[in-house]
């Protein structure tokens, strides 16, 4: 492998999947990350360099619409983005899996045992297990490799780092072993089921799917067993439009109640008209009886049911102005989700130090770089953590340097969205 990178062999790979706009300095970079992950490899697994290796990519992913719309069963629109865990692997002729990721210990999992391992909960290997599970439940084949792993997925961003360590470890398992035999879509629900039910953390599918299938992706959670998940092929590159994600340098620490209260009182109003989730609630009976449930309920539930009803048509009217092309219509519903998101939703400032208010303020001050272009919202949870910018392109560098002044250099990370989700980079098969 390290040959085939020093040589220029693997460089198309590279090009079509970091650097598709023939930027020379972004392929020198992917080329850099590539030979460290294969010298790792080859220092920890094979130091005559004669074990068979491959390359593989599993990408972090943004949500670009519809804020805390799935866990009542609405639509989402997220997006794979060129930030990636990437992995130099290989099959090893036994049983276990071996890998070493950068800035962790080394670990094993023996797949003789796929059963949840309670004591490997809220671990890389409890994931490793889950997904070696998901391809045995579906009469696949599994065997042990080895992997050097490397990711550049920002820890804390919401750009889901564990979602893109299960696809990576899924397409592993599918080249190696099953001659890539599932779909993007299988490996998502493989991943996810791993995360559910051997990492112990409860998640939708949209964080699995939009690494796994690439691009930006719409999902619709009517039934949550089954989603329904379509690609949007739309050429971000070509769009004069930067994608930011600005870290505002607040904590999600001690907000647990911040966010449950979000789910608890959406359940509210769906509970006094007898469902479940907001999805299933006639919008007409909500309006009529807004007096009677105000007084059950409260008005901030309300406002939260408001946001919902309409944060769920948005993410939908979304999906279809990127699959029109219609790019300003997308900027318009960007905008009015971020103030839906702010006023009614209510998760941009943390009931905790009113004094604290990072998010709100990076908010203000991105709108005033941005001038009245572009777009810009509260990203994930909200409460703390970082907002999404779409800048032009020719604003780029006043936005960014308004932004750092403000939060501080490096604060303000420039993303693509990438249209290839997990996958092989380069096998030498």
């Amino acid at each position: 492998m390290l040959q085939r990178l020093s040589d220029g062999t693997c460089d198309p790979c590279l090009t079509a999947l970091y650097a598709p706009s023939g930027d020379p300095d972004v392929l020198t970079l992917a080329r850099q990350r590539a030979t460290q992950a294969a010298k790792g490899f080859q220092a920890a697994f094979s130091p005559d360099g004669s074990a068979p290796a491959a390359l593989f990519s599993g990408p972090g992913r943004t949500e670009i619409g519809g804020n805390h719309t799935d866990h009542q069963h609405g639509h989402v629109l997220c997006g794979s983005v060129d930030l990636d865990t990437l992995a130099c692997a290989g099959p090893n002729g036994g049983n276990t899996v071996r890998i070493h990721s950068e800035g962790y210990a080394p670990l094993e999992v023996s797949l003789s045992c796929l059963d949840v391992v309670p004591e490997e909960k809220n671990t890389s290997a409890a994931l490793v297990r889950g997904v070696a599970a998901g391809f045995v439940q579906r009469g696949k084949a599994v065997g042990g490799f080895d992997a050097y792993v490397t990711s550049n997925v920002l820890s804390g961003s919401g750009l889901s780092s564990s979602a893109a360590y299960e696809v990576l470890v899924g397409n592993i398992f599918n080249h190696l072993f099953c001659a890539d035999a599932l779909t993007p879509m299988e490996l998502a629900q493989i991943g996810q089921k791993a995360e559910n039910v051997y990492f112990g953390k409860p998640c939708g599918l949209m964080d699995q799917a939009a690494s796994a299938v690439g691009s930006a992706v719409a999902i619709d959670f009517a039934d949550p067993a089954a989603p329904v998940v379509r690609r949007i092929d739309f050429d971000f590159d070509q769009c004069g439009y930067a994608l930011c994600i600005v870290d505002t340098g607040s904590c999600h620490a001690d907000l647990t109640d911040d966010y449950a209260s979000i789910p608890q009182e959406m359940g509210q109003v769906a509970a006094y008209f007898g469902q479940t989730v907001l999805r299933d609630v006639d919008q007409k009976r909500f309006w009529a009886e807004l007096a009677s449930l105000r007084a059950q309920v409260g008005d901030r539930a309300i406002l939260r049911a408001i946001h919902f009803f309409h944060d769920d048509r948005r993410a939908a009217e979304e999906a279809d102005a990127l699959a029109a092309g219609q790019f300003q219509r997308f900027l318009d519903l960007v905008n009015e989700s971020g103030r839906s998101s702010a006023e009614f939703l209510q998760n941009v400032i943390a009931g905790t130090d009113p004094k604290e208010q990072a998010v709100a303020l990076s908010l203000a001050v991105a709108q005033e770089a941005l001038g009245g272009q572009g777009a810009v919202r509260i990203h994930g949870g909200g409460f703390a953590g970082t907002i999404q910018a779409f800048v032009p392109n020719d604003r780029l560098e006043h936005f960014r340097s308004t932004m750092e002044n403000l939060l501080g250099s490096g604060m303000c990370h420039v993303l693509r969205i990438r249209p290839v989700g997990g996958c092989v980079v380069y096998a030498n098969d």
